[in-house]
């Protein structure tokens, strides 16, 4: 078997900031998608050491603020993120020896933020649904703090020249380089602007006809502000990483040619689509990214190129993008008529487990804190006896006493009422008037159904149909 070269040098680097850049541009396959088109490459970033497109810009701040005296060492980094420039920060931050703080808005997925602190970060979480003015947005609470902070600075990654030249010398040159200077289109949305600007003056500079299309989700004030020139009030968007609230510094407008707008859920859906036909494993703004070069590459000839960027990984949306609950509770997956509904259609994904009678009190404990299953049923066999009194077990512990002494038996109690998959869905709502938590009966044993999933899952419901 022919093995293909690789894009990366095999020479060993001393620092894994050295291993930043020259990611793989790829095909994407002509059966793809079922409308004629030329060829489409996508420039897989995400395959950058932390994960993203921004470990690009991470160094060069951080570089830049070196020089300039303005972060010193002993500093502290603090930098308002949507979680990719965060965890790019975080290692340069490491190899480099800073501290660091970061803060994310509450909206973003939580494997983002178990990320960052993973990697060695002060988290700071603030709320998504606060205007760019109030004292709470995330970009005003990091701009606070590192003032406060004694060595502390700000990248300010939004109005950041660093931003957008780390591409332009960059991302942008290997992309021309890669497509041996045959490219007609690149397309990428804008958060901060620089990737898009970046590449978009580096690819300008070379072939003044290489269209640049810039893609906004709605909500973002990006595409009406560069059609129109006026700043429309911003609106809420699922899309992470992609389009603003305020037009970024960092953003070249005069270099785009044209800009599409992209709905959440065509993104989320391609994104999938993308992951499940290639094994290109890419988040919701790959999604956006893609669809919006399809459009773009249908409108050209046959022999022209397009390139367009996979910014992030699809791991930092397992909770997300890549769960069926999470898109159907967010009507980004087909409604289901409130007439013929059954529980089945309403349950989220959640793990399941039952323990036997005569187990540990020791491993149903484990089984219902680490794997967060609650109630915890207690079965013998296919027989339902009860779940596990939580309230007992704890009281167990509280005097210090070896669980391993104990049954599964000592600690039961009652189970919740019981339905079935094939129940009307009706039958739940009646239910939980007086209980907090249900069990369903599945094909593998029991999974629980708690009021606050109730409350997620119900907008899947369509009562008009």
């Amino acid at each position: 078997m022919e093995i293909p070269p690789t894009q990366k040098t095999t020479a060993a680097v001393d620092s894994v900031l050295e291993a930043i850049g020259d990611t793989p541009l790829v095909r994407l396959p002509l059966d793809f998608d079922d409308q004629p088109r030329c060829e489409i490459f996508l420039k897989l970033e995400y395959l950058n050491p932390s994960g993203s497109v921004k470990d690009r810009i991470a160094l060069a701040m951080v570089r830049g603020a070196e020089a300039r005296g303005e972060l010193k060492p002993g500093g502290r980094i603090v930098e308002c993120t949507s979680g990719n420039t965060g965890a790019g920060l975080c290692v340069v931050a490491a190899c480099l020896g800073y501290a660091i703080t970061l803060v994310i808005p509450d909206k973003m997925s939580q494997e983002k933020i178990a990320v960052l602190r993973a990697l060695g970060a002060d988290v700071v979480v603030t709320p998504a649904n606060v205007t760019i003015e109030d004292p709470m947005h995330y970009t005003k609470v990091a701009e606070r703090i590192a003032a406060e902070t004694p060595g502390g600075w700000w990248p300010n990654q939004y109005h950041n020249r660093d931003n957008t030249q780390s591409h332009y010398e960059g991302t942008g040159q290997e992309i021309w380089n890669q497509c041996q200077g045959k490219i007609d289109a690149f397309v990428a949305g804008a958060g901060t602007g620089g990737t898009l600007s970046g590449i978009g003056q580096a690819l300008k500079e070379k072939n003044p006809s290489v269209q640049i299309i810039g893609v906004d989700p709605p909500g973002s004030i990006l595409a009406d502000y560069w059609k129109t020139g006026e700043l429309i009030e911003p609106g809420p968007y699922a899309v992470e990483g992609v389009g603003e609230e305020e037009i970024p510094g960092a953003w070249d407008a005069s270099l785009i040619d044209d800009y599409l707008i992209i709905k959440d859920g065509e993104s989320f859906r391609m994104a999938r689509k993308l992951a499940k036909k290639t094994g290109i494993f890419a988040g919701g703004s790959s999604g956006m990214n893609l669809v919006a070069a399809l459009q773009v590459a249908r409108t050209l000839p046959a022999d022209a190129c397009v390139v367009t960027l996979m910014p992030d990984s699809g791991r930092a949306y397992l909770s997300k993008v890549y769960s069926d609950g999470w898109m159907k509770d967010a009507g980004y997956l087909p409604r289901v008529s409130a007439k013929t509904a059954i529980l089945g259609d309403l349950l989220r994904e959640k793990e399941q487990c039952a323990v036997r009678p005569e187990d540990t009190l020791a491993w149903a404990v484990r089984q219902a804190g680490e794997r967060g299953i609650r109630p915890l049923p207690i079965a013998d066999g296919t027989t339902l006896l009860g779940v596990l009194d939580e309230h007992a077990a704890a009281a167990h512990l509280s005097e210090g006493k070896d669980l391993t002494q104990f049954s599964v038996q000592a600690c039961m109690t009652d189970a919740p009422p019981v339905l079935s998959l094939q129940d009307p869905w009706k039958d739940a709502s009646t239910l939980f008037q007086t209980h907090e938590v249900l069990l369903i009966r599945t094909e593998d044993g029991w999974t629980s159904l708690h009021l606050q999933d109730w409350l997620r899952a119900l907008p899947r419901l369509d009562h008009s149909a």
